[in-house]
């Protein structure tokens, strides 16, 4: 099988089922931007992995899958058809990201103010994840003032992002790397 079909030259994209839609139309910015998130993330278990895996990274790829069951959950039309078997989230999903966060916040330094993205390699890139999981987020819910999109998944997407901000600050904690917090400019 080639890799290129020639069905996308003329700026039109084929959802799951076959319904085809502009690649403009904010459905594929939503799973787009969470196909861009997932290689985000592949490049924070590269960083985590370096030189030994971390054990966050099972967790990473544990989301990374989830990730691509959502992409697909995002790129199926259900007033067309139902998702494929496989591709839901659960409120199980979102409990078990809801105790990684707690887990990843364990022994870490109360609210000294906001914090600037920043610190380690691996702690910027979460920072980086953090926010465009934020920008999918925002994606999604514009797609659902015009479609059906699975509360599980939307409830999951916000605590991914809350997640990413914990783990940045467990991974520069971890390497003793201080956190630059916001300075307010005074007049």
């Amino acid at each position: 099988m080639k890799l290129y079909t020639r069905t996308g030259d003329t700026g039109m994209t084929s959802l799951v089922g076959g319904q085809r839609i502009p690649k403009t139309h904010v459905r594929l910015e939503a799973y787009g931007t969470i196909d861009e998130l997932n290689s985000h993330i592949g490049l924070l278990i590269a960083y985590l992995s370096s030189p030994e895996p971390s054990s966050d990274c099972a967790l990473l790829t544990d989301i990374q899958n989830l990730l691509f069951s959502i992409g697909s959950m995002l790129a199926t039309d259900t007033s067309e058809r139902d998702y494929r078997p496989g591709r839901y989230i659960t409120e199980d999903d979102v409990t078990a990201l809801e105790s990684a966060i707690d887990a990843a916040e364990e022994g870490l330094p109360g609210w000294r103010g906001f914090i600037l993205p920043g610190g380690t390699i691996a702690a910027a890139e979460a920072h980086v994840c953090r926010t465009v999981c934020r920008r999918a987020e925002r994606c999604i819910y514009v797609l659902a003032a015009e479609a059906d999109v699975d509360a599980q998944l939307l409830a999951y997407i916000n605590r991914l992002s809350d997640y990413f901000f914990a783990l940045a600050k467990k991974i520069n904690h971890s390497a003793g790397h201080e956190e630059n917090i916001w300075v307010n400019r005074e007049k």
